[in-house]
């Protein structure tokens, strides 16, 4: 039977594969039957590990993580339910394509479904929403043993990040004792030579979808959440200049500054003459489906319009089932191949002076009055491209994606849009800043802010700086604008969840710094003033959820009457 040595020398060996691979970062939460996992991560020098008391804040912050480094994250918990609080970010990362790498820790055979103490069935605890599952039972440290486990480790790795990237799970049972004796041995299969991984894997150059194909004049492309600095946002911009297209870029795609993005979109399809008006011959899509339910509606009444997904996961992200071709290949030769017939012009100018008008009334009518509206079109401008704007789902992600201009610089935009959930945003957006490059502000509301109340724990323990912008208006603003909001006897208390905190107390809880601007200019000096603190700060602006709902159908009614008065 292996002991503990063996044990920690295979967990050793495990860890340094991952540091060959290019782990940078990994997330740990106390237990005791994790600890020899914990111990080998947090040893092992290339790998910098971010300390959680609170597995699923753990979970979400490695998403983060994952998304601001582009590299899989490891998570590693002690057994029983603190593996079961994983879930829901592993249900985020599954859907959302972000790579992690589970290790939980459990019981070993013998002590299962005898009523031992934090022994649950972990095998395939998460089903189907991992990549890869399996079952790690550290043998003896054999030079075959530590082959074995050195293979693991980059298998897990690249499965993780390879293909549609996701999450793995590593089930380790352990057995007492945890500790060594004394200093583990020298490793008698030491890795290869240089650093390199026991197992590297070749990313593939092109795809099947080369060669030069004759398209319409009339195109639209649609952007949703991409990569930044992917191949894609490079190949989809030259389309979009090459071929005379609008591109109607989400928020997430990175593409939101291109100088043929169109930005209001959402708005513009609401009207249902100006999307018959502008029917194209070809929707090019990438990326993930936008936000954007006008959006989504019109690419659904455009069913016998060619649909071409560009998606070298060939990711099916269709519900209406209205897409006609999926291109697997990298999207560079997927789209550079596509070549219009002959150049409209008329075609691109009608999308940007539409756009040129919706916004420019917006923009006018948001006024200087604090607001929701205001904080989602004002980050933009306020934050320059260096930074990351990490914001929640629900309200705020909609409020972005109407209200944050386009063609012009904006900062980087990330979110938890895979499940849609607002689970674990906090958490998430302090992942970011660990792993990023330049500021980070957090835009989140009041309930998804009480929801992961216990990630600004992360603030003190880590070091970490994050602005964090948060729209309280006591309660679930975005349910009002539901039809659920007029069955009075259950809306407010039921659907609206009003709380009542008081998120001064919270900040200081937190040892949070604290701000509460009245006006755009001092909601403006508080964000600016936040960044490069080195602190967290939380920056409160309280609004009313009767007011938004009519300050949003008063900018809807203004941007629809412009759209139609320039067609008149």
């Amino acid at each position: 039977m292996a002991t503990a040595t063996d044990s920690h020398m295979l967990l050793r060996a495990l860890c340094d594969e991952f540091g060959r691979c290019g782990m940078e970062h990994a997330c740990t939460s106390p237990g005791s039957r994790n600890s020899p996992i914990v111990a080998a991560l947090v040893r092992e020098p290339r790998i910098r590990c971010w300390s959680h008391i609170d597995e699923r804040c753990a979970g979400f912050f490695a998403i983060g993580a994952a998304k601001a480094s582009g590299r899989p994250v490891a998570v590693t918990c002690t057994s029983g339910t603190a593996a079961a609080n994983l879930l829901p970010a592993v249900i985020e990362a599954r859907e959302g394509r972000v790579p992690l790498v589970l290790l939980t820790a459990d019981r070993p055979a013998e002590l299962r479904d005898v009523g031992a103490g934090q022994a649950i069935d972990q095998l395939k605890l998460y089903g189907d929403a991992v990549k890869w599952f399996c079952e790690v039972e550290p043998p003896d440290a054999s030079p075959a043993s530590v082959r074995w486990m050195r293979q693991l480790a980059c298998r897990a790795y690249w499965t993780a990040l390879q293909g549609r990237p996701g999450p793995v799970h590593l089930n380790l049972p352990l057995r007492e004792p945890l500790v060594p004796d004394g200093p583990l041995p020298e490793d008698p299969l030491p890795g290869r030579a240089n650093g390199d991984p026991w197992v590297t894997r070749a990313v593939p150059d092109g795809g099947w979808t080369t060669g030069r194909r004759t398209a319409p004049a009339r195109g639209v492309i649609v952007a949703g959440q991409l990569r930044r600095d992917a191949p894609e946002t490079t190949a989809v911009a030259r389309l979009s200049q090459r071929a005379g297209w609008p591109l109607l870029a989400d928020p997430l795609s990175g593409l939101r500054h291109a100088c043929n993005a169109v930005g209001t979109y959402d708005l513009m399809l609401r009207d249902p003459a100006f999307g018959d008006r502008m029917r194209p011959e070809l929707v090019v899509r990438v990326g993930d489906l936008p936000t954007s339910k006008p959006l989504r509606a019109w690419l659904e009444r455009l069913a016998d319009v060619p649909q071409l997904a560009v998606d070298p996961e060939s990711t099916w992200h269709d519900p209406a089932a209205v897409v006609s071709r999926i291109d697997a290949g990298e999207p560079g030769p997927a789209l550079s191949g596509l070549v219009p017939a002959e150049l409209d012009h008329g075609w691109l100018a009608a999308w940007l002076a539409a756009d040129d008008a919706v916004g420019a009334t917006l923009a006018e009518g948001i006024g200087e009055e604090p607001s929701e509206p205001l904080v989602a079109r004002r980050l933009g401008e306020w934050l320059d491209p260096g930074a990351t704007l990490f914001c929640a789902s629900s309200m705020p992600i909609r409020d972005l994606e109407l209200y944050l201009p386009a063609r012009v610089p904006l900062p980087r935009v990330l979110s938890n849009r895979g499940a849609n959930g607002i689970d674990g945003t906090v958490s998430s957006a302090f992942g970011v800043a660990a792993a990023g490059e330049g500021p980070v502000v957090l835009l989140i509301g009041d309930v998804a802010l009480a929801h992961d109340v216990g990630g600004l724990i992360a603030a003190r323990r880590l070091g970490l700086e994050l602005t964090i912008v948060v729209l309280n208006n006591d309660g679930g603003g975005i349910f009002h604008f539901l039809p659920i909001s007029a069955q009075s006897d259950v809306f407010e208390e039921h659907v609206a969840t009003p709380h009542g905190l008081d998120l001064m107390r919270a900040a200081a809880l937190y040892d949070l710094r604290y701000a509460r601007p009245r006006s755009a200019a001092g909601l403006r000096d508080a964000v600016v003033g936040s960044l490069g603190s080195g602190e967290t700060t939380m920056i409160e602006v309280r609004t009313d959820r009767a007011d938004n709902l009519a300050l949003h159908g008063r900018l809807a009614d203004a941007g629809l009457w412009a759209l139609r008065r320039l067609a008149d």
